[in-house]
């Protein structure tokens, strides 16, 4: 259920109605935009919507009808924007973020680091702990691969992105990390986005490769209900009867998304192809579609490199795809 308070409503007047709806038995949650004050009441009581209407200060009080309520439009109707140090998520800039799929070694991430940095990418990708269906490939160097990772941010004042695979690796993620990336395959491990929760970190939330939008959004809502509203939502493809790519980049879920959801949404055309011919093709796609930003596995020498090797652009190639993307975001209005 969502309050909407007039654009006059006094602190006090907002606190009346948020003390009778917690003694109604629901949990609120408050959002202050620049002209409105929302409440968001979740909880599983019925309450006469037509006594809440009367309470001083109220505007409307609307049901929402969908599974999810926080991650709902209708709970933050300008959208969110999330800001990390000088960067903003769900603003007028698309932001690239870009990187190895995977961190090999301090070499392999300077070079990487030191070219990317150059072509004004604000945030650097890497994983320190690999999510992989092989038990016998490169893993990742766990604790190592995050202390590089954050030593080559801070050099190229950058943000630090991975992605975490358990609940025990918070503590480092807490330490090295800006923001935190949760898997397709962790999408609805709920205790770890419980967790997650309690961290005044941003965290990207990778839609899995069989859940619908509303399951995905049902998973932003665990973040949220939890106390952590800075969740951003990513598409990277889903699993379909088609075997030419790794999987489908839905380009429609973005648009899609932004009009059920005022959460940031970005995309991973890298890991929805599989394939670094694809990727140029549908980097510009999803952005003309309307996405926030891009996360995009670039490596230094893909044909040697120790996983994902097919999806991961050349720092040339990925030279090309943004200044391509430039024109792109100008053509809808946005900025790169």
């Amino acid at each position: 259920m969502i309050i909407v308070m007039e654009e006059n409503a006094s602190e006090e007047q907002v606190v009346k109605v948020v003390d009778r709806l917690v003694n109604l038995g629901f949990d609120i949650h408050r959002s202050t935009g620049a002209r409105y004050t929302i409440l968001g009441a979740v909880g599983s009581r019925l309450a006469d919507i037509r006594s809440l209407e009367l309470l001083d200060g109220v505007q409307k009080v609307v049901r929402v009808s969908s599974p999810y309520k926080l991650a709902a439009r209708s709970f933050k109707p300008e959208g969110t924007r999330i800001r990390v140090k000088d960067v903003v998520i769900g603003g007028d800039q698309v932001v690239l973020m870009a990187g190895p799929g995977v961190i090999e070694s301090r070499e392999q991430i300077e070079v990487i680091a030191d070219a990317l940095a150059k072509k004004g990418v604000r945030a650097l990708c890497g994983s320190a702990f690999r999510s992989s269906s092989d038990p016998f490939g490169f893993q990742g160097l766990a604790e190592e691969g995050l202390k590089i990772l954050r030593e080559m941010t801070d050099r190229h004042m950058m943000l630090a992105v991975s992605e975490v695979t358990d609940v025990a690796q918070l503590n480092l993620f807490v330490k090295f990390v800006d923001i935190i990336q949760v898997g397709a395959r962790n999408v609805q491990n709920f205790a770890l986005l419980k967790e997650l929760a309690k961290l005044n970190k941003p965290v990207i939330l990778t839609r899995g490769v069989s859940s619908t939008i509303e399951e995905t959004l049902m998973s932003a809502d665990y973040l949220m209900i939890s106390g952590n509203h800075q969740v951003i939502i990513c598409e990277s493809g889903i699993r379909t009867f088609e075997t030419y790519t790794s999987l489908t980049l839905d380009v429609s879920s973005i648009p899609i998304i932004k009009k059920l959801s005022h959460l940031p949404v970005i995309a991973d055309p890298s890991r929805g192809t599989g394939r670094r011919d694809k990727v140029p093709p549908m980097a510009r796609a999803v952005v003309a579609a309307g996405a926030d930003g891009l996360l995009i596995e670039v490596h230094h020498d893909p044909e040697h490199a120790l996983c994902d090797a097919a999806q991961s652009l050349t720092l040339e190639q990925f030279d090309k795809l943004a200044g391509q993307l430039r024109v792109t975001a100008s053509a809808v209005e946005r900025k790169l």
